[in-house]
């Protein structure tokens, strides 16, 4: 069993950063596939970035360029780093992994996933 648990959400202006972070334990990261999803009130949880196993990376349209994910092994977290950040990525923010590989299909999907974090909230005004 996968235990993931955020951390460095808050609250900022719009065009600041932050950079949240996921520790995970039980298990070897290269074996999973690990993601970043949010869900703003009123709507569908969505894929932001995955990382999958190969280091291999995905990104939503909505943040390509502004996004980073990124993990280091020895400390088991996993990272969102966000840069000129928007009024629309308010939301909370959560952790999730598979044990696998996307392989490139559907890595923001996130029915592949079964581990979930808590989330950490993002507020941008």
């Amino acid at each position: 069993h996968v235990q993931l648990v955020e951390s460095g959400g808050g609250s900022v202006q719009a065009g600041e950063s932050l950079r949240l972070s996921c520790t995970y334990s039980g298990h070897t990261y290269n074996a999973y596939c690990m993601g970043w999803f949010r869900q703003a009130p009123g709507k569908e949880r969505e894929g932001v970035a995955a990382i999958d196993s190969d280091g291999s990376t995905s990104y939503a349209d909505s943040v390509k360029g502004r996004f980073t994910v990124s993990r280091d092994a020895a400390k088991k977290t996993l990272y969102l780093t966000m840069n000129s950040l928007q009024l629309e990525d308010t939301a909370m923010y959560y952790c999730a992994a598979f044990r696998g590989t996307a392989a490139g299909n559907r890595p923001l999907d996130m029915t592949k996933y079964n581990n979930w974090g808590q989330g950490t909230q993002v507020t941008v005004s």
